[in-house]
């Protein structure tokens, strides 16, 4: 007979599943947005007090961030926020760019009917960004197009891969746009990607995304004289 499977033990699992993931979306936010700035030392204690949760879970999301390299775990030192590198940035696009065409025509050809409305809806939120030069709703709506792009685009595979490297990005845009970034213009570069997977066209969306990626490229070689 197989034994019976607890409820109370899985309710505790997936509570515990979505304090990670708690822990992991606030951490990784506070990394992004400079509030906690490359070469800070944090430890678990220290953002378990901050975030109002326990241990366990920022431990497991510490473990997640270090995957992504946003964070280096040092024996002994505790853990460290990791630092920023044009020539690792440029690298990293390379890839992103190559991965972020086949899964913007994946997302095109696969998503649900759903999906393509809430795209719809984010390239007309990136097109007021662009009017409105609205950076703090243009982050939220990047973060969101970034995992419905991942999630439409039906292979976990490719979606992976492309999730451990846009927290990066986004925290290399978040640091420099002001001084070096177009907003309207990475905007509308967005909004062209979106609205293309939205109409479901493969062609369109791949190569609006090589547009976008190429941008980004071209906005991360601008900053090579910026002080972190």
């Amino acid at each position: 007979m197989r034994p019976k499977k607890n409820p109370k033990s899985q309710t505790v699992g997936a509570d515990e599943r979505l304090l990670t993931d708690i822990a992991y979306a606030r951490i990784e936010e506070m990394i992004v947005t400079m509030k906690l700035r490359p070469g800070t030392v944090v430890s678990e204690s220290s953002l378990g007090n901050d975030l109002g949760i326990g241990r366990t879970p920022v431990r497991e999301a510490l473990q997640r961030l270090a995957r992504e390299q946003l964070v280096r775990v040092l024996p002994r030192r505790g853990v460290i926020v990791s630092e920023i590198d044009v020539k690792s940035q440029l690298r990293l696009l390379e890839v992103r760019k190559e991965l972020e065409r086949y899964t913007a025509r994946s997302a095109a050809r696969r998503a649900t009917d759903a999906e393509r409305q809430r795209f719809a809806e984010l390239a007309d939120i990136f097109f007021a960004c662009a009017r409105t030069n609205d950076d703090a709703t243009f982050i939220k709506a990047d973060r969101e197009f970034n995992d419905l792009n991942a999630a439409a685009a039906r292979n976990e595979f490719a979606s992976t891969a492309l999730l451990n490297m846009q927290s990066l990005s986004r925290r290399f845009w978040y640091l420099h746009y002001r001084q070096a970034a177009d907003l309207p213009e990475t905007a509308i570069r967005h909004a062209e990607v979106a609205q293309a997977i939205a109409q479901g066209d493969e062609e369109a969306a791949a190569k609006a995304s090589d547009r976008l990626i190429d941008l980004m490229a071209e906005f991360t070689r601008t900053t090579v004289s910026t002080e972190f």
